[in-house]
C-alpha cells in the first residue's frame, strides 16, 4: 500500500531526510512544495489533488482545499495550533486532524519572560544607545514591582505564571475555562475579568487560542483600558491583536510598548508600520525555537500521520 504525502511544514522540510526511510518503509511517497512560512489556499489547490496525507504548518487547509483532495485521510499538524485548518469541513469529509498538544510550552514561556525583562530593564534600548555613542541611564524597574496579566491560562499561560511568581510578580488571569483550584492556590493567581486585567496589569501576555471569539480580542477599546506605562506581549496568534489599532496606540503612547512574535500577515510585510515603531520589539514567529521540542514534534507528527493512514477507511493511492 502506498500513500502520497505532502510535507509543507517549514520546520520539517529541512530535516525530512532524517525521516525519509521511516516514511518510505511505511509506503509514503514524499512531496515537498516550495514554502517559506505557509501555503495559501491558492497554493495548496495546486498540490492536493492526489495526496493521501499532509504534514503541514500554518497552511490554509480551507474547505475548498479539503474538497479538492478526495483521497486525503489525515492532516498532521506540525505543532499545536490548528486554527488554519477548517476542522468542521475536515470532520464532515472524513479527514482526521492531528497535532501535538503542549508542543512548545517551555520555550514560548521563556520568550515571554525574556520580553518582560527587556522592557523592565530597558536592555535593547540601552544597547542601541551605547552603539550610537550615547551614555544614558534609562529608568527601569524590577519584575517584583509589576503585575502580569495573562489572557489564556492554558499550558503556556500556566508555565509563564510559574516563572513570574519566581520573580515575585503579582499575577492576574482571564480565561473562559478556569484553571484548577490547586494551581490558583499554589501560584496565588487572581482570576479577574479581561477589563479588570487590562486596567491593572503592567504586562499583558496573550496566550489563548485563535477562534471566532478571540479574533481581535485586543483592539482600540482594550488599549484605552490599559495603563500608558504597560506593555503588550503576543506570542500566540497574530489575529488576536488588531495591528492597526496597536500601531495607533503605540504612536499615541497609550501604552509603553509591545513585543510581537506573531502577526496578522506572515511574514510581516516590509511596509508594515510596526517596523517603524521604536517601542515595539519584533520577531519572526520564533518563540517556539528549541531543538528538544522540535525533535519531539517531528517524531510525533510523523507518528500521528502514519497511525491515521494505517487505520483509515478512505480510498488509498495506487
Amino acid at each position: 500500500m502506498s500513500w502520497k504525502i505532502l510535507v509543507s511544514a517549514p520546520y520539517m522540510q529541512p530535516v525530512i531526510e532524517q525521516y525519509r526511510a521511516t516514511l518510505e518503509a511505511s509506503g509514503a511517497q514524499i512531496v515537498l512544495p516550495p514554502v517559506k512560512e505557509r501555503l495559501s489556499e491558492a497554493d495548496l489547490l495546486g498540490w492536493v489533488g492526489d495526496i493521501d496525507g499532509a504534514i503541514c504548518g500554518d497552511d490554509a487547509f480551507t474547505e475548498a482545499v479539503i474538497q479538492a483532495a478526495p483521497k486525503l485521510k489525515v492532516i498532521s499538524k506540525w505543532g499545536t495550533g490548528v486554527d488554519s485548518i477548517d476542522q468542521e469541513a475536515a470532520s464532515r469529509m472524513g479527514v482526521v486532524v492531528c497535532n501535538t498538544p503542549d508542543a512548545f510550552t517551555q520555550p514560548v514561556a521563556d520568550t515571554i519572560l525574556g520580553y518582560m525583562l527587556c522592557f523592565a530593564r530597558q536592555i535593547p534600548w540601552m544597547d542601541q544607545e551605547m552603539r550610537q555613542g550615547r551614555w544614558e541611564k534609562r529608568p527601569g524597574f524590577a519584575l517584583r514591582e509589576a503585575t502580569l496579566g495573562v489572557i489564556g491560562v492554558g499550558n503556556v499561560g500556566r508555565a509563564l505564571i510559574q516563572r513570574a511568581i519566581g520573580f515575585g510578580m503579582k499575577v492576574l488571569g482571564d480565561d473562559v475555562v478556569p484553571p484548577e483550584k490547586s494551581f490558583v492556590v499554589e501560584t496565588r493567581l487572581e482570576m479577574v475579568s479581561k477589563e479588570e486585567l487590562l486596567a491593572r496589569s503592567d504586562f499583558v501576555s496573550l496566550n489563548c487560542d485563535l477562534n471566532p471569539s478571540s479574533y481581535h480580542v485586543i483592539g482600540t477599546a482594550e488599549f484605552d483600558m490599559m495603563k500608558p506605562t504597560s506593555y503588550l506581549i503576543n506570542t500566540a496568534r497574530g489575529p488576536l491583536v488588531d495591528e492597526s489599532a496597536l500601531c495607533v496606540a503605540l504612536a499615541d503612547k497609550k501604552l509603553a510598548g509591545a513585543a510581537l512574535d506573531v502577526f496578522e500577515i506572515e511574514p510581516l510585510p516590509e511596509g508594515s508600520p510596526l517596523r517603524r515603531l521604536d517601542n515595539c520589539l519584533l520577531a519572526p514567529h520564533n518563540a517556539n525555537s528549541s531543538p528538544e521540542a522540535y525533535q519531539r514534534v517531528h517524531e510525533n507528527t510523523i507518528r500521528n500521520l502514519l497511525h491515521q493512514l494505517q487505520n483509515s477507511n478512505r480510498p488509498t493511492g495506487e
